[in-house]
């Protein structure tokens, strides 16, 4: 690794660290309050479980983390800095089966991804930003406007498309989503492009005539194209805490998620709900936002994410 890659990872991970600071401070202040000057014993074997509990981590991952924590440790004196470490070192195991960077397929063109999420996810953020990685790195990228209930997300995806010299297909507004899928797959094949993008509105998981929609779209694809779309990657909002895990099942259910990208985990204490999700579902995570630049959305990796929740990262 050169010394500007190194620079630039160091600045990503404080930059994550900070982003998790209202995540980390809320599990670190409660282990401090439950292990100073305490053995590890029943007691406090539950209170740990449910700090964990309270930090969105799920009720079984919570006891599962609590349990091996303890097997090793129990009616010992042990000091917050340790169980931080320990924790650091539990929610990596969850994390690293599922830490994949979203890879651009090479054995076909267009690379399709249907990119998915409720309302104020992030997803026409995401997409121009992955767009913006992908045109950086030389390939011929298309975004299709998908989301055409909103003049808005057309004008902001059309911004991105701008930035990164990437063509946007949009439609009049209201128009057929579906259509407008289908005209972008056809056009990114003409145009030998490596990897289309395409918005979708933003639909809540328990309206069942939208999510009919979203299936429409999933055929209108798999006419031309029986593989397609490629990847569906679902867009989730750390804000959320524990209704993400319920988005990641409805979608999976209409539209065969292949992967998630969380936003806005600089917003909220509930980022411990990734770990949750990692552990029910084991779908591969992409990519983690911590703000809004260009630059704050970042290939997942499991540790430097463990280390900046548990606050681990502060003991050194």
């Amino acid at each position: 690794m050169s010394d500007s890659d190194k620079k630039e990872k160091k600045g990503w991970f404080r930059k994550l660290t900070d982003g998790l600071k209202r995540s980390s401070n809320a599990l670190t202040s409660g282990i401090t309050e439950i292990f100073t000057k305490r053995k590890l014993d029943d007691d406090v074997v539950e209170e740990l479980e449910e700090l964990l509990i309270t930090s969105d981590l799920g009720v079984t991952t919570a006891a599962r983390i609590s349990s091996n924590i303890a097997k090793s440790r129990y009616d010992k004196e042990i000091s917050p800095e340790e169980i931080s470490e320990a924790l650091a070192d539990e929610v990596t195991a969850i994390l690293e089966p599922v830490a994949h960077p979203f890879e651009l397929k090479t054995d076909v063109k267009p690379h399709v991804v249907l990119v998915v999420g409720v309302n104020g996810s992030g997803k026409t953020t995401t997409i121009g930003k992955l767009a913006k990685q992908h045109a950086d790195a030389g390939k011929k990228v298309m975004l299709a406007a998908g989301d055409t209930f909103r003049a808005a997300a057309v004008e902001q995806l059309s911004i991105w498309g701008e930035r990164t010299g990437a063509r946007v297909i949009t439609t009049k507004v209201g128009g057929d989503a579906a259509g407008l899928a289908y005209t972008a797959m056809e056009e990114a094949k003409h145009e030998n492009v490596d990897l289309l993008l395409i918005d979708t509105a933003g639909r809540l998981q328990n309206k069942a005539g939208l999510m009919a929609e979203l299936e429409k779209i999933l055929l209108v694809i798999r006419k031309l194209d029986p593989d397609g779309p490629h990847s569906s990657i679902l867009v989730l909002d750390a804000t959320t805490g524990q209704n993400a895990l319920n988005q990641v099942e409805i979608f999976g259910k209409t539209c065969d998620v292949t992967g998630l990208v969380m936003t806005k985990l600089d917003g909220t204490a509930r980022g411990g709900v990734l770990v949750a999700i990692a552990d029910k579902f084991g779908l591969p995570v992409h990519a983690i936002g911590v703000g809004e630049g260009i630059d704050d959305l970042q290939p997942f990796e499991a540790r430097d994410f463990a280390r900046a929740l548990s606050g681990a990262d502060k003991n050194n």
